[in-house]
């Protein structure tokens, strides 16, 4: 898909339902914005790395110390959330360059643009995510 090469911002450009779905000015919209999506992330997750070496010290409080090992288990969770948001990033981005982004992966119908605009790594349409929570609802309750 040499034409995604050409890169779409966008802050200039949004898809919309007048146009044939997942056109190539769609797919690079969508690919820019995962990319962006994801380099924001790596960018936070370095300086997540970088608080937690400078915050090694030794605290003598044990107020202080559990504090701040509250923060870090904190920000230990939330960068392995990162990571596998890095992990859906990487697998919608392979949609694109297969052809298959945008089409809910249950039905084969397309996700509505809204949709993909609100969770650009979304696989299922609303209607399948809602069967999907419902079966998941009822097998939890179970």
């Amino acid at each position: 898909m040499n034409a995604l090469a050409s890169v779409v911002e966008p802050n200039t450009y949004r898809p919309s339902d007048d146009e044939p779905f997942m056109n190539e000015r769609q797919l690079a919209y969508f690919k820019a914005k995962l990319l962006e999506w994801k380099e924001d992330i790596l960018r936070e997750s370095k300086g997540t790395v970088i608080n937690l070496k400078a915050e090694t010290e030794n605290h003598p409080d044990l107020v202080d110390r559990a504090s701040s090992e509250s923060d870090r288990a904190l920000e230990l969770r939330t960068r392995d959330r990162q990571r596998k948001l890095i992990a859906k990033i990487d697998e919608a981005l392979r949609r694109i360059e297969d052809g298959s982004y945008g089409y809910c992966e249950e039905t084969g119908e397309p996700i509505s643009l809204g949709r993909l605009e609100a969770r650009p790594t979304a696989t299922l349409s609303v209607e399948a995510q809602e069967r999907h929570e419902r079966r998941e609802r009822v097998h939890r309750d179970d």
